[in-house]
C-alpha cells in the first residue's frame, strides 16, 4: 500500500523534496535555494493544475521568475563587495502589504467562484497571494518573510489534505518547523550584522 502511493505520488515527492532542500539552504543563506525553487516550481506547477488549485499552479509560474530574481538579487548586489544584507520592514510596510492581500484575495476568490471550477477559491487565492509578497521578502532578505510564511504554511496544510496532496500536505508540515528554525537562524544574523 505504502509503495502504491509512493509509485502514484513520485512526481510530486521529488517536488517536495527540492522545496525542503530550498528552504534548508535559504536559512542558511545559501545561493543554491534558488536552484532547488526553481525546479521545484515547475513541477508544483503540473501537481497543482492536476489537482484544479489554479491560484496555486500560477503561483508556481510566478515561483520561478522570483527564483531568478532572488538569484541575481543575492548573486549580482549593487555593490559587488557587500553581500545583500537582511533587514527589516516598519509596521507601515506590512500593514499596506496586509491590505493589498486582503483585497487581492477577495477579488481573485470571486472571479474564480464564477468563472471557474476552482478547489477553494478564496483559501487558494490567500495562499498564492501571500506566498507572491512572502516570497519577494525572502528575495530581498526581510527578516518578517518568515511570519508571512508561516500564516501561509499552516493555511496550506488544509488546503492540500482537501485535494488529497499528501506529500505536499505534510511538506508544509514540515515548513512550519524550519520556518521558525529559519526565522530564528536570520534573526540572529540580523543581529550580529547590527552589531
Amino acid at each position: 500500500m505504502i509503495f502504491d502511493f509512493l509509485q502514484t505520488n513520485w512526481f510530486e515527492i521529488v517536488a517536495a523534496i527540492l522545496a525542503i532542500a530550498y528552504l534548508i539552504f535559504a536559512m542558511l543563506e545559501d545561493i543554491r535555494c534558488w536552484i532547488a525553487w526553481i525546479i521545484s516550481s515547475l513541477m508544483y506547477f503540473f501537481v497543482m493544475y492536476s489537482a484544479n488549485l489554479y491560484m496555486e499552479a500560477l503561483l508556481q509560474i510566478f515561483y520561478i521568475f522570483i527564483g531568478l530574481y532572488g538569484l541575481y538579487q543575492w548573486r549580482f548586489k549593487p555593490d559587488l563587495n557587500d553581500a545583500l544584507k537582511i533587514t527589516t520592514w516598519s509596521v507601515k510596510n506590512h500593514l499596506m502589504v496586509i491590505g493589498a492581500l486582503v483585497f487581492l484575495t477577495f477579488i481573485s476568490g470571486y472571479v474564480l467562484t464564477i468563472y471557474t471550477a476552482a478547489a477553494s477559491p478564496f483559501i487558494d487565492a490567500f495562499t498564492t497571494w501571500g506566498a507572491i509578497a512572502a516570497s519577494y521578502l525572502v528575495a530581498k532578505k526581510i527578516l518578517e518573510n518568515w511570519f508571512y510564511w508561516f500564516v501561509i504554511d499552516f493555511v496550506s496544510v488544509f488546503l492540500f489534505i482537501s485535494r488529497e496532496l499528501y506529500p505536499t500536505a505534510l511538506l508544509f508540515i514540515v515548513y512550519l518547523v524550519l520556518v521558525v528554525i529559519g526565522y530564528s537562524a536570520w534573526r540572529k544574523s540580523w543581529q550580529l550584522a547590527d552589531e
